[in-house]
């Protein structure tokens, strides 16, 4: 029997990569998943083979900087789907670079893609949320990185999204809802393409996994989310958990 059958889900980031890793995941186990993002045309692709694998998906696009566009998701979400039970934060623009050299405009991008539509999304999801709700909120092993070079302001965003998801764990539980992060380490687009043009640099990071690969996108990282939105895993709130062949050490 699936796991999460009759669910609703929103993903944000869905039209490649994690966010559409884990949006196959959630429609395997049953779950009505909205699939956004900024590209139409990419998300409809994420709904369309889900709906091919026998599942139900939503497309819509969303522009996760911009407040209103992040309310008519919700929702959307709701009126055609019938509710919302799982809200995954995932869409995240990524300001990579030494601190001499990002901007201010990239500073600020990683901001409002990442905490602040975070903020925004849960606190327009939680009426719906309420009473049997789950919120999976993206971070990243980057912070946890002894050599914080060219990572830093993109650590600092992740590690804001860490301390939402602590505060709404702590505030939100007496609703009914549970709250916890993940640290993925995933063969996404950007990481394939990283693995491709440096090769060399990508072999000595792989080698510091300790189980030598990257995740699946699915098969390792949704799945795993699969688990934590299901009764399985009903008592965790609140936690930060590196999904990441234990490359990460969250001391």
């Amino acid at each position: 029997m699936s796991k999460l059958k009759g669910k609703v889900a929103l993903v944000t980031g869905a039209g490649q990569g994690v966010g559409q890793g884990i949006a196959f995941a959630l429609a395997q186990e049953g779950v009505a998943v909205a699939v956004t993002g900024r590209t139409l045309s990419k998300v409809e692709k994420t709904a369309a083979e889900i709906v091919k694998r026998g599942g139900k998906a939503l497309a819509l696009e969303c522009d996760v900087k911009d407040a209103a566009s992040l309310q008519r998701s919700v929702e959307q979400t709701v009126k055609q789907l019938g509710g919302l039970n799982i809200l995954v934060n995932n869409a995240q623009e990524v300001p990579l670079g030494p601190l001499l050299g990002v901007s201010d405009e990239g500073f600020t991008n990683g901001w409002e893609s990442g905490p602040l539509a975070t903020f925004r999304l849960m606190k327009l999801s939680h009426p719906h949320l309420e009473g049997d709700g789950c919120i999976i909120n993206l971070a990243s092993p980057a912070a946890m990185r002894w050599d914080a070079s060219n990572y830093g302001v993109y650590a600092a965003v992740k590690e804001a999204i860490r301390s939402l998801t602590r505060a709404a764990a702590c505030e939100w539980a007496k609703d009914g809802i549970r709250t916890n992060a993940i640290l993925p380490l995933a063969n996404s687009p950007g990481m394939e393409w990283w693995t491709r043009e440096h090769p060399q640099e990508a072999a000595a990071f792989i080698a510091t996994v300790p189980m030598q690969r990257v995740g699946e996108c699915e098969a390792d990282i949704g799945r795993f989310v699969v688990s934590l939105c299901s009764d399985d895993c009903r008592y965790i709130n609140g936690q930060s958990i590196a999904v990441d062949g234990g490359q990460a050490y969250l001391g």
